[in-house]
């Protein structure tokens, strides 16, 4: 390992044991899971199927897995649907409990055009937030027929994403 200014002393896993720093190689992202509540399973298998075009897993009587765009969520039937609270952001009112994706610019592009020539309803309808400032983002929110909010977005400028200056 080259290049180490402190001359640091590696380990097995290629962490320093003087410093801490970690130089190993990057780790393959692996996909995230995400479990969440629907009232009608067959519902909710029409649209993230249908609308979404997810494909499913495992499938029992009281849940079901869906390929997310390579990450799997989970639907699990509940006798009722949590109440859901919304806060205001960029002028518009976001639910608060909402999951999604972050997309690349030309995909985000393609799943609106998807969206607006079937007829799908938006909560909050495509436009970009925080335009011509640091952290500008593409976004659109969709309802599940559970009520459960997802947002999709894009950065132009990926750093953007993680970015703590704006």
């Amino acid at each position: 390992m080259a290049g180490c200014i402190r001359q640091c002393d590696w380990d097995e896993n290629d962490v320093c044991r003087s410093c801490g720093t970690d130089y190993s190689p990057p780790k393959k992202l692996r996909p995230f899971h995400l479990a969440f509540p629907v009232d009608n399973l067959e519902k909710a298998k029409q649209f993230y199927v249908n609308v979404l075009g997810c494909t499913t897993g495992r499938e029992k009587e009281e849940s079901c897995v869906f390929k997310f765009f390579g990450h799997q969520i989970v639907a699990h039937l509940v006798p009722t649907m949590p109440e859901l609270s919304s806060n205001p952001v960029d002028g518009k009112q976001v639910p608060a409990m909402h999951f999604g994706l972050v997309m690349e610019w030309n995909d985000w592009h393609q799943l609106k055009d998807k969206l607006v020539k079937n007829g799908i309803e938006f909560v909050i309808g495509p436009y970009t937030r925080y335009e011509d400032q640091p952290g500008s983002q593409a976004t659109m929110f969709i309802v599940d027929p559970a009520g459960n909010h997802l947002e999709f977005k894009s950065f132009k400028d990926e750093s953007a994403i993680f970015d703590s200056e704006w």
